[in-house]
């Protein structure tokens, strides 16, 4: 009886084991974690400016020239090439922009500089600064 017993809780201990293994092969929480930082970065929000015409010519870090009549703009991280679509939160109007430059440099609440052409379409330039929510399309 005591042998059989002995079996028996060995069995349990194997099965449970085995149980235990499975469920963890069902979850990857490297992967969870990925996609809730990929989630949580296509939307940002914070304030946009838009680019001085001083830079109307110049090159930028992307290599590319400036061209104020252009849809671009400049993003701290987001990779060159990057496709957002940027809407003033006073007026709803948005516009889709293409990544080509770094910045805005300096206040952490500002979260992207735009060309002339993309801010005149979300109606700021006469604040000159405007609320935004900044949606990622693509990531190249």
């Amino acid at each position: 009886n005591r042998v059989s017993g002995m079996k028996v809780v060995g069995l349990i201990i194997y099965f449970a084991f085995l149980i235990s293994i499975i469920c963890a092969c069902g979850s990857n929480p490297s992967l969870n974690a990925r996609n809730a930082g990929t989630i949580e970065t296509k939307i940002q929000t914070g304030k946009a400016v838009y680019y001085s015409d001083s830079f109307h010519g110049r090159k930028t870090a992307s290599g590319e020239i400036y061209d104020r009549e252009k849809f671009t703009a400049a993003h701290r991280d987001l990779p060159f090439g990057t496709l957002v679509r940027v809407t003033n939160l006073t007026n709803r109007k948005s516009v889709v922009v293409k990544i080509n430059d770094r910045g805005p440099f300096g206040r952490k609440e500002r979260i992207i500089d735009l060309s002339y052409a993309a801010a005149k379409k979300i109606g700021m330039l006469a604040m000159g600064v405007a609320n935004v929510k900044l949606e990622i399309l693509s990531d190249k």
